[in-house]
């Protein structure tokens, strides 16, 4: 059994980030999540927090703070997407996924890192896509934001690495999600085929590798990118 941590989850209340959270609660950590709207899972704290507003995540990290202590591993997975071709993808359109999805990541950090060095412990984790090194036509945008994030994951790996914190990077595949549910059968089996192991992934599958990587056993690991994909992105 792991060390019992704090754990800030951003996007916690649905889809894969609450799949995680409820993976962190289940190992008896203190799980916080931050949600624009929503809840958490149970047995979590809900702090409403938007990652494009630097002073309203500070105000979430505090509130966490004066309840569960400070917050010792963090989880960026809030995103958004816009899907658009490059010809008609606004200027807007390209910033506000970069802004919540990379520039999102950022502010989490560097406020989530003040506590971690002076604990000389820290453990980060960033949710990226397997586009961020695949591509993807109609998402320029969006894997241009998700591929940022592994700059970032090495930079502050290089920067805090000798304080006893690790940042790295998981890159899921196609996850079975409201969004999937949502495609077409025939688009659903036609991205099969192109996934070696021939299935979406389940959110648990995706949230077991992020508990992992926050655990004991993965004191060693940082700037690493792991794709949790059945092998779609296999080379990259």
């Amino acid at each position: 059994m792991s060390t019992q941590r704090t754990v800030l989850i951003t996007g916690g209340n649905r889809g894969i980030g609450r799949a995680i959270a409820e993976e962190f609660v289940a190992l008896g950590h203190r799980v916080a999540v931050t949600a624009r709207s929503g809840e958490g899972p149970e047995g979590t704290l809900t702090v409403h927090a938007d990652v494009t507003d630097a002073a309203s995540l500070d105000a979430a990290f505090t509130a966490v703070e004066e309840q569960y202590g400070p917050v010792e591993v963090v989880v960026a997975n809030a995103g958004i997407t816009r899907d658009l071709l490059l010809l008609r993808m606004t200027e807007a359109d390209f910033t506000d996924v970069i802004d919540t999805n990379l520039t999102g990541a950022f502010r989490l950090v560097k406020r989530a890192s003040k506590g971690m060095i002076k604990a000389r412990f820290g453990r980060i984790i960033l949710v990226s896509s397997v586009v961020g090194l695949l591509g993807s036509a109609g998402q320029i945008n969006y894997s241009a934001s998700k591929s940022g994030l592994i700059g970032l994951a090495r930079s502050v790996t290089r920067e805090l690495g000798s304080r006893g914190i690790t940042a790295n990077v998981i890159a899921p595949g196609f996850i079975e999600t409201d969004m999937t549910a949502e495609l077409p059968e025939q688009t659903q089996a036609d991205y099969k085929k192109s996934i070696p192991a021939g299935r979406f992934a389940t959110p648990t599958e995706v949230a077991k590798v992020i508990t992992w990587l926050a655990s004991d056993d993965a004191a060693y690991i940082s700037g690493a990118v792991i794709p949790v994909d059945g092998g779609l992105g296999m080379g990259h």
